[in-house]
């Protein structure tokens, strides 16, 4: 057991098997996967999905496709699909997503169930998700939308497998249409592919700061903890530009492993990215056609794969120079301080902000009604620990429901963003918290989920 004690915060890290936990999850619109494909087999006709159809409400408005086009869009299914070429610029972030996620198996499993193929064909499929706190099963049909025989979503490389795209079908329905989806941070489908833990970088302020260290250390660690990375270039004149370095402007990359390797008697650390397009590649140094990789020894030589399939290496420096931010997302927080001897506790909340009771905005905008109107969560640690909480919030030193005095005393704020998720790190002393989630300004209605991190004795970052 851990020394820590949280009072006032729900547990929902549920009982394995009870409903909402991966081995269990909970069936989204209520639809049984099972059932419904043995119904569709017995009565000898192909699946339709009623709350997700294959129409334009699904489509939405794509961006980036004119009207006219969206009009003439068919929906159809894979075997009338001449193959599995998009024709419009797919959603990287996504596709990057993806791309990490196959890099991971046990994690793959979980979210594409391998209890479906085509071969006792119903046109049915399912996938898992977490989602706030609870795992959730999404069946599909197998509709997918087309232009002109061709897909318009994300596709696989081989052109011969729909996996992928029938992943973007079921992830579109929890968003709520195709076009929902349009413009996104890989983080946020790391997140929903383990239900764990996220870091954001902003990498040029790291490199600025002189925390290559820290910032290499925490990308070794995430990489053995099988973590899922995520990272994207700055914006340029328009999203998709391939620019004279050979990255493409404004688009997102997975992060599928580091290494170093010596050359001239010196170390030189690379990050290796894969452009989730499978091709189009970085041609500065250490690229594959650098001369570099002829300066190295022949064990290291073999860490370069010639070929155009999207993946390359970078040095580090090069990597905080051309890429804006860098995402890890981990089942756990191991990554952070990688000590595999004491395991992290992690208890959540989930809530609600409702207007005139319990939203009262931040500290800074709403002195009435911050301290009185606002959810408040009481934490008490009682030996030296680290805790990490989600949401916007403040952290305070004693629980005194005072203004003044939790001014004087506010311990940590994080940023207001308009991110799905807010996350801190921070090392406190033994003792009572209070965590305040809140809006920036009072009486908004939403929802949200508190989750907290605790683990005792963390290494110092």
């Amino acid at each position: 057991n851990m020394p820590e004690e949280c009072t006032g915060i729900i547990n929902l890290r549920y009982a394995e098997g009870s409903v909402g936990t991966s081995s269990n999850p909970d069936l989204y619109n209520r639809q049984n996967y099972e059932q419904l494909k043995q119904t569709s087999l017995r009565r000898g006709y192909l699946f339709v999905d009623t709350t997700f159809p294959p129409d334009r409400n699904s489509l939405g408005e794509v961006p980036g496709m004119p009207q006219w086009q969206q009009q003439q869009v068919k929906w159809m299914r894979p075997v009338g699909i001449k193959s599995a070429i998009f024709c419009f610029p797919a959603n990287c972030w996504f596709l990057a997503a993806i791309g990490s996620l196959t890099l991971h198996k046990g994690l793959l499993v979980q979210v594409v169930p391998s209890d479906q193929s085509f071969k006792e064909y119903a046109g049915i499929f399912h996938f898992r998700f977490w989602r706030f706190g609870r795992w959730v099963d999404v069946v599909i049909d197998d509709f997918l939308p087309t232009y002109q025989n061709r897909l318009i979503s994300v596709n696989s490389k081989t052109g011969h497998e729909y996996w992928v795209p029938l992943l973007e079908k079921a992830y579109a329905k929890l968003c709520g249409s195709y076009a929902d989806m349009h413009a996104g941070n890989p983080a946020e489908a790391f997140k929903d592919f383990c239900g764990g833990v996220f870091k954001h970088f902003q990498l040029r302020n790291e490199h600025s700061q002189n925390h290559d260290e820290e910032l290499w250390g925490c990308l070794s660690r995430a990489t053995d903890c099988k973590s899922m990375i995520g990272c994207g270039t700055f914006a340029g004149q328009a999203a998709n530009t391939v620019s004279r370095t050979g990255l493409v402007d404004w688009h997102a990359y997975a992060v599928t492993g580091v290494t170093e390797v010596t050359h001239r008697g010196s170390s030189v650390r690379l990050v290796r990215l894969l452009n989730p397009w499978g091709r189009q590649e970085w041609t500065g140094e250490w690229s594959d056609s650098s001369d570099l990789w002829n300066q190295v020894s022949s064990e290291d030589k073999k860490k370069c794969v010639k070929s155009e399939d999207g993946e390359f290496w970078m040095e580090l420096e090069d990597f905080c120079h051309h890429f804006n931010y860098m995402s890890i997302c981990c089942e756990n927080p191991n990554f952070i301080d990688g000590d595999l001897s004491c395991q992290w506790k992690c208890m959540s909340y989930n809530g609600s902000w409702i207007a005139g009771r319990t939203s009262g905005g931040s500290i800074g905008n709403c002195k009435i009604g911050f301290s009185t109107h606002n959810a408040l969560y009481e934490v008490k640690i009682l030996v030296k620990s680290s805790s990490q909480e989600y949401i916007s919030y403040s952290v305070f030193k004693v629980r005194q429901l005072d203004y003044d005095y939790l001014r004087r005393n506010l311990l940590s704020q994080s940023p207001f963003t308009k991110d799905r998720e807010v996350m801190q790190l921070i090392k406190v002393d033994p003792g009572e918290y209070l965590v305040v989630p809140c809006t920036m300004y009072a009486n908004v209605s939403d929802e949200f989920l508190l989750t907290v991190y605790t683990k005792a004795g963390v290494k110092a970052q």
